[in-house]
């Protein structure tokens, strides 16, 4: 037997044992949830979840392995996370739009075992997750082309949820029309602005009409029923299968990097992560704004990004939006925090979350 082989025979070996394992862990998170349903305790716990890894990271004797095995303990503690969700029915991540849009397919890349719940508007994912019909919501949050979503930064704002993940998504649209439409018959486009724009140069090489339409995936719907040859829209490859529509030009976006990012939205602050972000005011004082960013500079902390957005009950009034690098289970994150709170009007913390490539 080569060292290849051994090394692979052992391997699953292991996953046997873990396998084992991982069934009985799953037994005992159901006799936790129970003690949970029966004394009316929410399933996320922040301060439990730390203890845990802190307790499985001093186990190990190969301390090289701590930020691997750090993932590992935090992966397997979102699964219970989930599998609690589902026994209590409350596994539903909700998304605003219809099956096929890029809301859609971010849902169902990040939530593989989720039910899915279908929004009309951004804010109505925000008070599905709010008022416990959804664990999560998947909202885009940016585009590497078109820049901020800027409605999603005032629905943060305005309501009291936490950023658990950001997600990129790369976005591929294409020109979908019905069977037997060719590039030539098509004289009008339907799709959401944001995809318009992606995709102008190609619309102006051909000369087509615009129209713009609620999000994609329901513009492919709207083409799938309308019956007529001379009406395209811009979308997903899903889409096109979803509505039997045919591909008559593929990725047409002028940006081939073009990325979608989405936040994960819900009720609860997740702890753990290797960025956070907050929503903060400051007086209408000359310099305010420059000391914040200044203190945020001092404490050692890389801020990646900063946008302001106008108030909206309060003419000339803004608050902004910061992304920081840094784990909040630094004890310099939580002095930073505690000096914006003094240092502005209003301070919210976000979320902390670690970003991924769908």
């Amino acid at each position: 037997m080569s060292k290849l082989d051994d090394a692979r025979r052992r391997i699953n070996e292991i996953d046997a044992e873990i396998a084992q394992l991982f069934e009985r862990r799953l037994d005992a998170v159901g006799d936790v949830l129970e003690y949970k349903r029966a004394n009316n305790l929410p399933i996320f716990d922040g301060g439990r979840e730390q203890q845990v890894v802190e307790k499985n990271l001093a186990l190990l004797q190969n301390k090289e392995y701590r930020p691997y095995y750090r993932q590992f303990i935090l992966h397997l503690m979102d699964i219970s996370k989930d599998y609690q969700r589902a026994m209590l029915q409350h596994n539903v991540a909700a998304y605003a739009g219809v099956e096929g849009a890029f809301a859609w397919q971010a849902t169902r890349s990040l939530f593989p075992t989720y039910n899915y719940l279908a929004c009309q508007d951004f804010e109505s994912v925000f008070i599905e997750v709010l008022e416990g019909r959804a664990a999560f919501g998947v909202i885009p949050f940016e585009n590497s082309y078109t820049g901020e979503v800027g409605e999603v930064f005032d629905l943060l704002f305005k309501y009291d949820c936490h950023i658990q993940g950001i997600c990129d998504l790369p976005v591929r649209q294409n020109l979908l029309a019905l069977p037997g439409a060719t590039l030539s018959s098509v004289r009008k486009v339907y799709s959401h602005p944001q995809a318009l724009s992606q995709c102008a140069k190609f619309l102006q090489e051909y000369k087509l009409e615009t129209v713009e339409y609620v999000n994609t995936a329901l513009a492919a719907k709207y083409v799938a029923e309308s019956g007529d040859t001379s009406l395209a829209a811009i979308a997903s490859l899903e889409t096109a299968e979803l509505y039997g529509l045919d591909v008559l030009a593929e990725t047409i976006n002028i940006s081939k990097q073009n990325t979608t990012r989405f936040v994960v939205i819900s009720r609860e602050l997740k702890p753990t992560g290797s960025r956070f972000n907050l929503l903060f005011t400051v007086g209408h004082n000359a310099g305010q704004l420059a000391r914040v960013m200044s203190l945020i500079g001092d404490m050692g902390f890389n801020m990646e990004s900063i946008k302001s957005r106008p108030v909206k009950e309060l003419p000339w009034q803004y608050y902004f939006y910061v992304e920081i690098e840094g784990k909040l289970d630094d004890p310099r994150a939580e002095e930073l925090l505690q000096r914006l709170k003094t240092s502005c009007d209003t301070c919210k913390l976000l979320g902390s979350y670690d970003i991924r490539k769908l």
